[in-house]
């Protein structure tokens, strides 16, 4: 959760997670994923720089928590690594599918 304050002064904590949109026109309107719209006094500048360091709060209290950190970092490197088939070019990949036809089949059915 981050600390945001209302244009009336008053604090307002809101679970990062839930914003969808954030603009600035001239204030700050947080657009959350239920649709609800927020207007705050803080930029949006500040606004990443809040989420940022809230993000990097709970992920190092995760790594304290953890016996082997160094574990889940390796874990997470892993996770984020791009996937074998997601390096085969777009063309390999539609040949791969039931059905394609090359330009090529049709010389070869009129050859063989």
């Amino acid at each position: 959760m981050i600390e945001l304050t209302r244009l009336n002064g008053n604090p307002l904590y809101v679970n990062s997670d839930l914003i969808k949109w954030a603009e600035a026109a001239p204030d700050t309107l947080l657009t959350l994923i239920n649709g609800e719209k927020v207007v705050v006094r803080e930029s949006c500048l500040e606004l990443v720089e809040r989420v940022h360091q809230d993000r990097l709060s709970l992920l190092n209290s995760l790594l304290q928590l953890m016996p082997h950190p160094g574990d889940f970092l390796r874990a997470v490197t892993a996770v984020n690594l791009p996937s074998p088939s997601s390096r085969i070019s777009p063309e390999a990949t539609r040949e791969r599918q039931p059905g394609y036809r090359s330009g090529n089949d049709d010389e070869a059915a009129e050859s063989g």
